[in-house]
């Protein structure tokens, strides 16, 4: 049985040493050694998997145990690659072109352990209350000890409307807790806007998908047909990153010269560099950007960009610090290789890994609490009108009568609403519109000045 099986793997291993070892030829970082090396390396493998075949306990399923030991080895290189199978190739396609059914989180591997980079927003993870850097300790009960991401996400997606339990450990916490999700369309819509005051607009990217930067423009377009932006706030905040592309398009609408990002990788091909295109100087007005630590990889391009440009002011938490870029490489049999090919840089040349963006303004995120609104009211406090004998107030403007046209719709006071009541809730949005109105009362009395001058 040995001279029968083993021979066949052994030529199957030759020949993708020969293969492996023609590709470094061709490389000058290759050296003899280090294809002797290789070769010695394979051949070990090669006999490995003869002696499973022939004498473990059970038979062995060798297309599996290859695809484990792939994994395995993908596994010791880095978080973010990975060995994709053809139904897990295909899944990536459909979240970065269409949408998916499963519960909205995008996970990476910290320290061995499973983590979430960010949920988005509005999806059954974000609705539960689940946070950027909570591990995932069990999914339906399962360790996800020695758990691929890849493997993972697989368990976590489902039909619309079934359940997974997911127990999470998070810092400050002393046990797991269990979270029990139901499975949900998650969009590819990935852009929100609206005023959250007249001239100062709010809008959000929740990740970047192949149409995000066109939905972005159209956004940016809807706005400007209601009343001209005087100043903008983008809302990166758990935005777990996505297509590298998307994220330089969307930057270069806001930058009319220079780099955006840059990548450096050990071959010259993955040495690349993306500059910003002139366009008529779109969206000069003031800008803030807010971000946290579950900003990640494409976001955290936008936002070093931006800062790194003077175009816009970082508000927020430090981001999560994913400075690397991922290549897809179609196998033949519709599998995939996702590798881990560069770094990128921002254009100062700061690199973001590990590091991440910091905000030039750091506002930590404060859930809010109803009493903190009875606080702000002091009841020793005096004011002109509790005096006694104090002057009446005396409108000497004449009031406009309101036209039936300027009252609101239905649909704009449930949206005023909604914006009252997010502005309410959200101490970080909340700093970001005051830095903003500062920012545009500056412009104002900037050009105020200069028409004085003339």
């Amino acid at each position: 049985m040995h001279n029968k099986i083993a021979p066949v793997v052994k030529i199957s291993a030759l020949f993708i040493i020969s293969l492996l070892l023609f590709s470094a030829t061709a490389s000058a970082d290759v050296s003899q050694k280090e294809r002797e090396e290789t070769y010695k390396q394979l051949e070990l493998f090669a006999n490995v998997l003869s002696m499973l075949q022939e004498n473990y306990v059970e038979p062995i399923n060798t297309k599996d145990l290859i695809e484990g030991a792939i994994n395995g080895l993908l596994l010791s290189l880095d978080p973010h690659s990975s060995y994709l199978k053809p139904e897990n190739f295909q899944d990536l396609k459909d979240e970065t072109q269409g949408s998916f059914t499963g519960i909205g989180i995008e996970i990476t591997m910290r320290e061995n352990i499973l983590t979430i980079v960010s949920p988005i927003e509005g999806t059954p993870a974000d609705q539960a209350g689940l946070r950027a850097k909570d591990m995932i300790v069990k999914i339906d009960g399962e360790p996800t000890k020695d758990m691929s991401p890849m493997d993972a996400i697989k368990k976590l997606r489902g039909p619309k409307g079934t359940k997974v339990i997911i127990s999470i450990h998070r810092e400050g916490w002393n046990t797991v807790k269990d979270f029990t999700l139901v499975r949900d369309i998650i969009p590819i819509q990935s852009v929100k806007s609206f005023f959250l005051e007249p001239g100062l607009a709010y809008t959000r990217i929740t990740n970047f998908q192949s149409q995000t930067t066109n939905d972005y423009k159209k956004a940016l377009h809807d706005l400007e047909a209601v009343h001209p932006i005087k100043g903008l706030i983008l809302d990166l905040r758990n935005n777990p990153g996505g297509l590298l592309n998307q994220a330089v398009s969307v930057a270069d609408i806001f930058i009319d010269e220079g780099l955006i990002v840059y990548t450096k990788g050990r071959t010259a091909e993955q040495n690349m560099t993306f500059k910003a295109h002139e366009d008529g100087g779109q969206g000069k007005y003031p800008m803030v950007v807010l971000v946290n630590e579950g900003s990640a990889s494409a976001s955290e391009i936008v936002a070093g960009a931006l800062q790194d440009h003077k175009r816009a002011i970082i508000v927020g938490t430090q981001t999560f610090g994913k400075g690397s870029v991922q290549t897809i490489i179609p196998l033949p049999d519709g599998a995939g290789l996702r590798l881990t090919t560069a770094r990128y840089y921002t254009p100062s040349g700061r690199s973001i890994q590990e590091k991440g963006i910091t905000p030039d303004v750091e506002i930590a995120f404060t859930p809010y609490d109803p009493k903190d609104e009875e606080k702000k009211t002091d009841p020793d406090s005096t004011r002109e009108v509790d005096l006694k004998h104090h002057f009446k107030y005396n409108d000497t403007t004449k009031k406009k009568a309101v036209t039936s046209t300027e009252k609101l719709s239905p649909e704009a006071i449930k949206l005023n609403n909604e914006i009252k009541e997010r502005l309410l809730k959200d101490n970080q949005l909340r700093s970001a519109l005051n830095i903003l109105k500062s920012l545009d009362l500056y412009t104002e009395f900037k050009q105020a000045g200069k028409h004085l001058t003339k």
